[in-house]
């Protein structure tokens, strides 16, 4: 038995075990409420740990420990980021979303909240916010299976191209039969596997290299600015990295977990869950990171594959430190990410393409059960799309991500957070929000750069824009005013 048999039988174990939940949540989905939302039927650690799981990709085990092993503590700043930023929209957005959602129409998706929400006849909204969700989460999901790939990849020595399809398949395969249940089902696993291997893993580093002083002495040894966190670092670079952040109100992804809760009371716990295992599992990943220094300084014999690729350094410290039983859990753990992320965002194009274009412009009449197949049928497309742009082997889990974290961010951020502040709020406002937040970060990516992320001007222009446009023509009907009242009214009742 070679060592990579254990950790293929724990995978093949996994992801069957993940196919199960899928099939048990198809008995459970009568409609399409049920597959693209569930039913609104989540409980508070259901919530909580499905918003986690779907938030951190194969980033959080990948991209960031890579990024802390090659420059230090100083990347930890998106890691301080993106906790104030999650912990804000729980704070600010999650409640409110849920009751508005519910006031407006019972709406299913964000373009449907968008079109009833501002009383949108001409569905210009749903339309535009429609085609923004498949663009940047094409992107966001061909991210993901970059990262499943790069894993099958490096742990069974597989080609590129097989371990494209072979990391893809089992997402597609449960999220394809069971819908929303089967993916916050599932998140939930893989959300527990995830800090189970982020706690367990910096531990046998430290182990591994001695003990916290000697690990310690030997990064100083590497590096000393290794432990400067503002190591190279200017105003300009520590605020981009911190603005990651500001993405959270607008990913839809996360949004929909919110919409999904079984009641806006359960929203409390399911902050306080959500936020102590983000926390848990960001420190880990930057510890992993950041003792890997330690470690493979003193092996540069094992150090190879993390030379060449440093996104490696968490698949290769588990292969190396842990009984390939064990590692395949770990490394379970990393496909758990890529799933959990890649699963959901596959459901939300599905929902944009099924609720917001087939239903709303082809067929109005049709039934649930059509629409549920129609769900279905758009997952594996939106799916072979991001394979194929996952095609290139080159490609970098971060970066593919940055980009479209930055389009939601900026297009859907501030529409999503004023639109449940603020009753004063218009269609016009909330289309030239979407308008200059989208067309912003493309514009400022491509052409202007000078060093700041892009998610900063665009989230700025497209708040200015709302407030803006909301000013110029009618104001809000009284129905729409009336109808914010109201949600509001049920989320201060409810304590939060």
């Amino acid at each position: 038995m070679t060592a990579s048999t254990p950790m293929l039988i724990t995978f093949v174990v996994y992801i069957a075990a993940m196919v199960l939940i899928g099939l048990i949540a198809y008995l459970r989905t009568k409609n399409l409420s049920d597959y693209i939302l569930g039913g609104r039927s989540l409980g508070s650690f259901v919530t909580a740990l499905s918003a986690g799981a779907s938030d951190m990709s194969g980033w959080l085990l990948m991209g960031l420990p890579g990024a802390i092993f090659v420059a230090g503590i100083s990347e930890s700043w998106i890691a301080i980021g993106l906790v104030i930023g999650a912990y804000l929209n729980w704070l600010f957005v999650a409640g409110r979303l849920r009751v508005q959602t519910e006031h407006n129409g019972n709406a299913l998706t964000l373009p449907d909240y968008f079109t009833n929400r501002f009383e949108d006849n001409s569905r210009i909204l749903r339309i535009f916010s429609a085609v923004v969700i498949l663009v940047f989460f094409t992107i966001y999901c061909a991210s993901g299976v970059v990262a499943g790939a790069r894993l099958f990849e490096s742990t069974f020595g597989m080609s590129y191209g097989t371990a494209l399809w072979a990391g893809a398949a089992a997402t597609i395969a449960y999220t394809f039969i069971g819908g929303f249940l089967a993916v916050s089902w599932t998140d939930t696993v893989q959300a527990t596997l995830m800090i189970f291997a982020l706690i367990l893993t910096p531990v046998f580093v430290l182990i591994g290299t001695g003990g916290f002083d000697p690990a310690m002495t030997a990064i100083e040894a590497v590096d000393p600015s290794h432990f400067d966190m503002l190591k190279g670092a200017t105003f300009i670079g520590v605020i981009s990295l911190m603005a990651w952040g500001l993405g959270y109100f607008g990913q839809p992804h996360i949004l929909a977990r919110f919409m999904a809760a079984d009641s806006v009371k359960s929203i409390p716990a399911a902050r306080r869950i959500s936020m102590t295992w983000m926390i848990l599992t960001l420190a880990g990943a930057v510890a992993v990171g950041f003792f890997g220094i330690a470690y493979f300084s003193a092996n540069p014999d094992l150090a190879g594959p993390v030379g060449e690729n440093p996104e490696r350094v968490f698949i290769e410290l588990s292969k190396i430190l842990f009984n390939p039983w064990i590692a395949g859990i770990l490394l379970s753990a990393i496909l758990a990410a890529v799933m959990s992320t890649l699963s959901c965002q596959l459901l939300v194009c599905s929902s944009a393409l099924t609720e917001d274009f087939y239903k709303a412009f082809l067929r109005k009449g049709a039934s649930q059960t059509e629409l549920v197949w129609v769900g279905r049928a758009m997952v594996l497309l939106v799916a072979l799309v991001a394979i194929a742009l996952a095609a290139d082997p080159n490609n970098r889990v971060l970066g593919l991500v940055s980009y479209a974290w930055a389009g939601f961010g900026a297009a859907f951020g501030p529409v999503v957070l004023l639109s449940v502040l603020w009753k004063g709020m218009t269609r016009n406002g909330a289309l030239a929000g979407m308008i200059v937040g989208a067309v912003t970060v493309v514009v400022w990516k491509n052409w202007i750069g000078l060093g700041l992320y892009e998610i900063i001007p665009g989230f700025i222009l497209a708040t200015i824009a709302i407030l803006v446009f909301s000013r110029i023509g009618n104001a809000p009907s009284l129905n729409m005013q009336q109808r914010f009242d109201l949600a509001e009214k049920e989320y201060q009742d409810a304590h939060i």
